[in-house]
């Protein structure tokens, strides 16, 4: 655009063209205590999704990005393995002063990246952030990494090199999720972060450097799944690799991990049901599952995005959802009053538009709201509308595979065998719900699910229990306890009991050892 402000021939100086200011270009990634200026060529451009303007322009990491990081962690390794677990936890207690003091910026550049309204920004995409991060800590910090068993004294240890890999949906917290359980137990880390948001990961480095752990502990570049990822699952100094991301990632990594016969970790996608029992309160079951299914534009592998009831009241649970949704404002994520942003990219709006399309015109699944067209007054930005679906066909496109988007397949159902195979009939297992008017009919169907979380009426996320799914939803567990002894290895040591007691070579003594008494094995 040129903008002129008198006519030319005025005689007077004439403006020059406009020209937009240029993104910030970063050229280095954190590595072994420092930025390293990175060997790559390519950049990869960071777009505000609610604009569709470049953000920033970020290194496209090479295999020798990673190689670097990984022999930064490797030769860190012994030092803050053998750290004394009350330092590390008094040093990552920095790193959550440090989320604390920047969560206002944290906060900006989510919204900025992921598209995220800034009130969910605030409250959730950094608020949980931080209290993960806390309590992480807190959990390593009391947990028994010794105890004696008989005449064995069984230590957990950290596992070695842990390649960290996140996802864009909600980046900080899944990313906190994984790197303060590791770094606690005593691995260090190299974080690869989603190539789509990589500027929160920028800033969470500017925190630990801050925070002012040894060189090497933690490490950070930026690049794409098949260079840096890949680098890094098949590099020979890397023993755990931590994987959040899509189920077709989690395959690739599991077969490229397998040749080192590495510890993988994966938690993958999921297609989850919210189930209304016959003697649930319909209204407040749906419109908690709407709520939940529009959390981050439909963009979480939690998401309640099929939601069955009852078949003579699937009429009555549309109107209410339909009900709901128009209480949610679709627009600038940036505004206050926003509930729903945009989805992270161009791929990402396709790819959710053309579900919406094939539920259509596929049969087996009727559209009663939204649909693939944008938001009125929105035709800027990866836009897209809420969108329900009923009689939808447990078999159908929509109603088998993750849409990662603002989406709501309703189910109706004729009796709770029925209820129960349709919510076990996709190849995921990860996160699911289940209404009823009794608490213990509730907990009596969720033993059912095939999942590894399940809500009963309404129960909230509880950051100490074990995290992760079945099936294809992934393998491992996350947060609490069980977060950190993923970076674990157990090694069990046999003292000594005296003599006769010994095995010394292929024989055993002549004098075989006495077996402990019942007094003695409950003492051990």
């Amino acid at each position: 655009m040129t903008v002129l402000t008198v006519p030319q021939d005025s005689g007077a100086p004439q403006a020059e063209p406009y020209a937009p200011p240029l993104p910030p270009r970063y050229d280095d990634q954190w590595i072994g205590g420092r930025w390293t200026t990175s060997d790559a060529d390519g950049r990869l451009v960071v777009t505000d999704p609610s604009t569709e303007q470049p953000l920033a322009t970020v290194p496209a990491g090479t295999a020798r990005d990673g190689d670097l990081a990984a022999r930064a962690a490797a030769a860190a390794f012994a030092g803050w393995a053998g750290t004394p677990v009350r330092e590390r936890a008094a040093l990552l207690r920095r790193v959550v002063e440090g989320l604390e003091q920047r969560a206002g910026r944290f906060a900006e550049v989510i919204t900025a990246e992921v598209g995220a309204p800034a009130r969910m920004a605030r409250q959730t995409h950094v608020g949980l952030s931080i209290g993960m991060a806390a309590h992480c800590v807190e959990t390593a910090a009391s947990y028994a990494f010794e105890e004696r068993v008989g005449h064995s004294l069984v230590v957990r240890e950290p596992a070695g090199v842990a390649a960290c890999i996140t996802p864009w949906n909600t980046p900080l917290l899944l990313t906190v999720q994984k790197l303060l359980p590791a770094l606690a137990a005593g691995c260090t880390v190299v974080h690869k972060p989603s190539e789509i948001t990589p500027l929160h990961a920028r800033l969470l480095a500017e925190v630990f450097a801050e925070a002012d752990l040894p060189p090497g502990v933690f490490n950070m570049v930026v690049g794409a799944g098949g260079t840096v990822g890949a680098a890094l699952v098949t590099h020979p100094l890397v023993d755990v690799v931590s994987l959040t991301g899509s189920t077709r990632a989690g395959r690739e990594v599991s077969a490229l991990g397998a040749d080192g016969v590495k510890r993988v970790h994966l938690e993958l996608g999921g297609k989850n049901a919210s189930l209304v029992l016959d003697d649930a309160d319909l209204d407040a079951a749906v419109r908690a599952t709407v709520d939940q299914m529009l959390f981050n534009s439909g963009q979480t592998c939690l998401q309640w995005s099929r939601l069955l009831v009852p078949r003579d009241r699937q009429d009555e649970a549309i109107r209410i959802a339909g009900d709901a949704m128009d209480g949610y404002v679709t627009g600038d994520p940036r505004d206050p009053a926003t509930d729903l942003g945009p989805l992270v990219s161009a791929a990402a709006h396709e790819r959710v538009t053309g579900y919406i399309r094939r539920g259509a015109a596929e049969g087996g699944a009727r559209l009663v709201r939204g649909g693939p067209e944008r938001p009125a007054g929105l035709e800027t930005g990866y836009y897209v509308r809420p969108t329900i679906f009923a009689d939808v066909d447990p078999l159908t496109t929509i109603g088998q595979e993750e849409i990662f988007g603002p989406v709501l397949c309703v189910m109706p159902y004729d009796d709770e065998d029925e209820a129960v195979r349709i919510v076990n009939g996709t190849r995921y297992g990860l996160h699911g719900a289940v209404w009823s008017g009794a608490d213990d009919r509730a907990e009596r169907i969720a033993r059912r699910f095939r999942t590894g979380l399940v809500d009963v009426n309404g129960g909230q996320f509880n950051p100490a229990a074990p995290f992760g799914g079945f099936k294809q939803s992934g393998i491992g567990r996350e947060c609490g306890t069980a977060g950190l002894e993923a970076f674990l290895e157990t090694k069990s040591m046999q003292l000594p009991q005296g003599p006769g007691g010994q095995v010394v070579g292929p024989r055993l003594r002549a004098t075989a050892p006495a077996r402990p008494s019942d007094t003695e094995r409950n003492e051990g």
